[in-house]
Order: structure tokens, then C-alpha cells, then sequence
């Protein structure tokens, strides 16, 4: 049977910024909340990674092996992980143990480093992968970046690395008439395959839920392998890309997220339509249909699907362009705690919350935002920059 089902999970968590004075900046050099971090990482692995990690390994059990998922996890959230709730990785390694889960390639930090750096990107890319590596025991084969990001340039690189397909967003503009149920190849390098999100049916659970007004609510699992089965009676493969913490953060266990989920393979795996397969075995098994041409950036992010929620305005592109200007200086440092500082900042979500776009896409950006304005994020960000930059600067002074 060669029609396809791919489950793939983003795990992330953000270093999150504590409130940073114009009046700390050459005085305090510590930027992190640890409070908030630790409150909302703990909140979140007993709400989400906890819960469905063991469900997870029920369901593989349950089905001997025929429901296959896959994730990538940033080190950002890694970092963390060890941090304050080392049971999560732990929860992951018994998933990893089963064989039928996949660890995706991301970049260190969650960072845009592709948008401005190849340099900075390549590095944080191989960091992650002996990050991956040492925890589960396998470098990851298949790239996802950072919001689904990319292009055709984007894909060259990630294919220079050495992965043999890239997962990125089945972009309306992008994809004009065609499906993106389907794989797709980069025409600068045919080798490097493309994985693309189905966003309809992905945000029919990651958004659509719990949401009582929607047409289709009440979402059963029955009901949704049947729009599956509707779809894989002429296209190949459904793609469903989505953020872990869906399940028991953004839907609360009380929507019904979590029977959904554990009904849902049984229906599949009943209905006998389909397989449930990772990236990597999709790409063994289905082959591309056609080249996609994509000269500038998309990612899975509101209407828009490009990178707009992060670099938008000329708050985020002057903070964007400043933390770059210093990536030589804070390299040639060669200190371990000034690079790991720099890398956390590059953290895509302190751009995020720099967003102004309130309008359709408002109330997503404000469920993710702990500032009450998009200035608040900028001033307390330059601030922090500010000092870091200081820092960066007396450290060249002090080896001269």
C-alpha cells in the first residue's frame, strides 16, 4: 500500500526575557526569567509532553508498530527539559526505543539564521544533530526548520548538510493548482525532497477543535478518518504538521483532545487505506511528482505563510539586523557564554512577540505573547541587547 499518513510534532519552549531596564543595561547581565520559564515548562510537560508522550507509547504498543510518528525538539526546549523536568526526555527516549518514532534536524536555538546567516545556521544545525544523536542515538536524516521556513536556498543548504528531504508548508501562493498531498523535489537539487504540510486538516485539530462554532464541531475521530480516507482515494500522502503542545495546552484535556487523538490510528489502521509513516520512510517509499519552485520564504504562519510574524516591521528587522551585525565580534570572543547567550537571543519567538499584525491573526499572536504591546517586547529586547553588546565589547578589550 503506498498511501501515506505523516504525524510530525514541534517541540519547542523559548528562553523566555525578564523584565530588562534601560537602567540594568552595564549593570545586570542575567536575561532570563527562570521563574516563568520553569512555571510555564513544568505547567506544560504535566498539561502536554507527559500525558501524550504516554499515550504515544501506548498507542505504538497498542498497534504493534504500525503507528509511526515523528518530532523535532529544539535545544532551546531541550535545554530546559534537563533543566526542570528531566522526565520529559526520559519520556522520549522510551518513545525513541520503539523504533517508530523519527527525530527531525532543526536548528540549535529556533533560530532565523537561515534568513541572514548561512554560516550561523550550518552551525546550529550540527549542533542540534549531536544534541539528537546523544540523546536518542541517531542523527537526524530529515530537516525541519525553524516555522517550516523555506525556500530554494534554504533547501540547498539543508541538503549540503547532508538531509534527504526538508518538511516546509503546503503554501496556497506557492502551490498554485497543485496538491500538497504529494512529494516534491528542489529544482536547484532534485536529490532533496519535499515534505508538505496539508494546513487545512492539520489546523482542523491544532486551531479548530474545541472551537463549538465551527461547522464541523464535534471533530470525532471517526469523522476525520473518514476525510482522510476521502482524500487518499486520489492523492498519495496527507501530511499533518502541528505543535505538540496542541495537545493539552492550546486544546485543554477537557476539549476531548486526547480521546481524539488515541481513537484516531484505530480508524485509520481499520479503515485499511493508509499507513502511518515518518519522513524518512515516505521518501523510500514515494518518489516526487514534480520540482516546486519557492525564490522566497514561506513558513506555516497565519494567512500570510511567510515570515512576516517575525520580520514584519522595522521594530523586529532593526532588532533582527543589530543581533546579527555582532555575530563575528561574539564569535571571535570564542567565550562559551557570550555565544550561548547570543544564540538564545536569536530565538524566533522574541521576534514574534515584536508583531503588530492585530487583525485576523491577532488573537494567535496574543496567546503566544507575554508583553502587553509589540513595543514592550522591542524595548525590553534592545535592552537586553544593549548590554550583551557591552559585554561583547569590554570582553575584545580586556584579551587585547
Amino acid at each position: 500500500m503506498n498511501k501515506s499518513i505523516c504525524f510530525y510534532f514541534q517541540v519547542h519552549q523559548p528562553h523566555r526575557l525578564r523584565l530588562y531596564r534601560f537602567f540594568d543595561i552595564g549593570k545586570e547581565s542575567y536575561y532570563y526569567d527562570d521563574f516563568a520559564n520553569r512555571t510555564i515548562l513544568r505547567r506544560v510537560a504535566e498539561r502536554c509532553y507527559l500525558p501524550a508522550n504516554e499515550l504515544m507509547l501506548e498507542l505504538i504498543k497498542k498497534h504493534k508498530g504500525k503507528f509511526r510518528i515523528s518530532f523535532s525538539i529544539t535545544a532551546s526546549a531541550i535545554e530546559q527539559f534537563e533543566q526542570y523536568a528531566p522526565e520529559v526526555i526520559e519520556s522520549f527516549c522510551k518513545l525513541a526505543d520503539t523504533g517508530c518514532v523519527e527525530f527531525l534536524g532543526e536548528t540549535y536555538s529556533h533560530s532565523l539564521s537561515s534568513l541572514i546567516s548561512p554560516d550561523e545556521f550550518k552551525e546550529q544545525v550540527k549542533l542540534h544533530s549531536k544534541k539528537i544523536k546523544e540523546l536518542f542515538g541517531k542523527s537526524p536524516k530529515i530537516f525541519r526548520n525553524t516555522e517550516l521556513i523555506y525556500s530554494d536556498n534554504i533547501g540547498v543548504m539543508a541538503a549540503d548538510l547532508g538531509f534527504k528531504a526538508v518538511l516546509t508548508e503546503g503554501a496556497k501562493h506557492v502551490l498554485g493548482w497543485k496538491s500538497p498531498n504529494y512529494l516534491y523535489s528542489n529544482p536547484a537539487n532534485p536529490e532533496l525532497k519535499l515534505l508538505l504540510k496539508n494546513f487545512t486538516l492539520s489546523d482542523d485539530i491544532a486551531f479548530r477543535f474545541s472551537n463549538t462554532k465551527w461547522a464541523e464541531w464535534p471533530l470525532t475521530a471517526e469523522k476525520y478518518s473518514h476525510w482522510l480516507k476521502n482524500i487518499l482515494v486520489k492523492d498519495e500522502i496527507v501530511n499533518l504538521f502541528m505543535d505538540y503542545e496542541t495537545f493539552g495546552e492550546h486544546q485543554h484535556i477537557s476539549t476531548g483532545i486526547f480521546d481524539f487523538l488515541k481513537h484516531l490510528p484505530g480508524e485509520v489502521i481499520k479503515g485499511g487505506f493508509a499507513e502511518f509513516r515518518t519522513p524518512s520512510e515516505i521518501c523510500k517509499i514515494h518518489q516526487p511528482i514534480a520540482l516546486l519552485n519557492v525564490p522566497f520564504a514561506i513558513s506555516w504562519a497565519d494567512e500570510e505563510r511567510d515570515t512576516s510574524a517575525w520580520l514584519g516591521n522595522e521594530l523586529q528587522n532593526e532588532a533582527f539586523s543589530k543581533l546579527y551585525s555582532i555575530e563575528t565580534a561574539v564569535k571571535k570572543t570564542g567565550n562559551q557564554e557570550l555565544i550561548r547567550d547570543f544564540r538564545r537571543l536569536q530565538e524566533s519567538d522574541h521576534f514574534y512577540y515584536m508583531c503588530t499584525k492585530f487583525f485576523s491573526d491577532g488573537a494567535v499572536h496574543k496567546y503566544f505573547n507575554p508583553y502587553g504591546t509589540p513595543y514592550e517586547a522591542f524595548i525590553n529586547y534592545m535592552n537586553v541587547l544593549s548590554d550583551f553588546m557591552i559585554r561583547v565589547q569590554n570582553f575584545k578589550k580586556a584579551i587585547v
